[in-house]
Parts: structure tokens; C-alpha cells; sequence
């Protein structure tokens, strides 16, 4: 694990209301169950008994996050939460709300191909709006020696680890991972970033383990970073 000042921890949100159905979410605003609600506070009492000094938390501003970021500062004695919009979910397009099976029987094959429609918001995109703000908060990080608590998304997460060369790992709720962030990265502007390999001062870490946390959410849809098939970025896409 690491645990120097320029460490930042992802997390992913409790279990959704649409995880729960197994609906496609991307970024449609939907509330944890009580079990992601538990999740949240099993996930602070993991984190509590680390040997690690917290800030934050920052937050996607999408609600299933926000509330489980604010859970966990209630624990840790941590806050207010932070939120910002470049760490929600990959917007999902005419594919939100919609399950497995009906994404099948509107559009045959196309999950098999790991095909996407165009409404689903690039790979590229939501990877360069993420580093963006992890740069930022790493930078921000208050006081020096602390290490930024940022809940999210599978999807954000995944994409993160992949564009990193990291191999593609599948994120329970309350799942995530240690990066190692540059602090003079922090002053990098990477909006116009897109279509490139930025991973100038990131590196992936240890992924952190929900041990002792009821897993649930790791096969479900709406969390998925996996490209359309006809985009050539191989080490972006997910085969299995």
C-alpha cells in the first residue's frame, strides 16, 4: 500500500438502486440501497483502522457516490465532501436504465462486440477529465502528508487503471485502488489531453480489497469502460 504524500485513494460508491436491478447507469443519478449504505460505513471502519492520515473526501456529484462519500467522513471524522463533476460515471447514453437483456434485444451482438453507441461518451474523454481531477485533488491534498480520499466509479476507476498500463480488474462497490501521484503534476492541464497517453506523474498501486464488506457489484451492467469495437486502442479494451 502506499502511503507517502503524494498517495490518493479511489474508491468505488456503495451498491446503487440500479445495481441492485442490474440497469445499465452510467450517469443517471441514482440512490445506494441499505446495502450500500452498509457498505459505506464497513468500508470507513476498514479505513479507520489503517494507519493513514485521510482528507477530504472528494466525491463524483453523482448521489450514489456523494452519499457514500459523506458516510464514510462521518466515520472518519473527515469533511465537508468535495464533489466534482469530472469524477461521475461515463455517460451511458440511450443505454441507461436499460439491463443486459434489453440492451440484447435492441441492439443483438453489440455487448458481445464490446460495441457502444454513440451516444456513450469516449474512453478518451472520460479518462482525460478523471486524471485532470486527480491531479488537482493531489495537489490540493490539506495537510501535507495526507492522503486524498476520492470516491467514484468502476468505470472511472477501470479506465484510469487501464490507460496506465495496469492490467483491467474488475471493482466491487467499495473496491478501488492506491495511486501514486507527482505533486508538480498537479500544475498539468489536461483538457486538451484527449486521444493521447497522459499518464505523466500517476502510477497505479495495490488495489484496495472490500475484506470484511458484503460484496456485491462486481458483474453487474453500467460501470463498464469497454470501447466500441471499431476504435483500435487495444490496451483500452476489456476482452473478457
Amino acid at each position: 500500500m502506499l502511503r507517502s504524500s503524494t498517495s490518493l485513494l479511489l474508491l468505488r460508491h456503495g451498491q446503487s438502486e440500479w445495481n441492485a436491478v442490474r440497469r445499465w447507469q452510467g450517469s443517471a443519478d441514482t440512490p445506494l440501497t441499505a446495502l450500500g449504505r452498509e457498505q459505506a460505513i464497513s468500508a470507513a471502519e476498514r479505513l479507520a483502522a489503517l494507519d493513514v492520515d485521510f482528507c477530504g473526501p472528494w466525491t463524483s456529484d453523482l448521489d450514489r457516490a456523494a452519499t457514500t462519500a459523506s458516510a464514510i467522513a462521518s466515520v472518519l471524522g473527515i469533511g465537508p465532501t468535495i464533489a466534482d463533476r469530472r469524477l461521475r460515471e461515463a455517460t451511458a447514453g440511450e443505454w441507461e436504465g436499460l439491463t443486459p437483456h434489453e440492451i440484447e434485444a435492441r441492439y443483438p451482438g453489440w455487448l458481445d462486440a464490446h460495441r457502444r453507441p454513440a451516444s456513450f461518451e469516449p474512453f478518451d474523454t472520460v479518462v482525460a477529465r478523471a486524471l485532470a481531477a486527480i491531479r488537482a485533488i493531489a495537489g490540493a491534498a490539506r495537510p501535507p502528508g495526507s492522503v486524498p480520499l476520492v470516491v467514484t466509479h468502476s468505470g472511472v476507476i477501470r479506465s484510469v487503471m487501464r490507460h496506465l498500463g495496469h492490467p483491467d480488474s474488475r471493482i466491487a462497490n467499495l473496491g478501488g485502488v492506491w495511486l501514486s501521484v507527482d505533486p508538480a503534476s498537479s500544475a498539468i492541464d489536461t483538457a486538451d489531453g484527449i486521444g493521447g497517453r497522459d499518464t505523466i506523474g500517476v502510477s497505479v498501486g495495490d488495489l484496495f480489497d472490500a475484506d470484511g464488506i458484503v460484496v456485491s457489484g462486481i458483474d453487474i451492467p453500467g460501470e463498464d469502460p469497454r470501447q466500441q469495437a471499431d476504435q483500435s486502442h487495444d490496451h483500452r479494451r476489456t476482452d473478457g
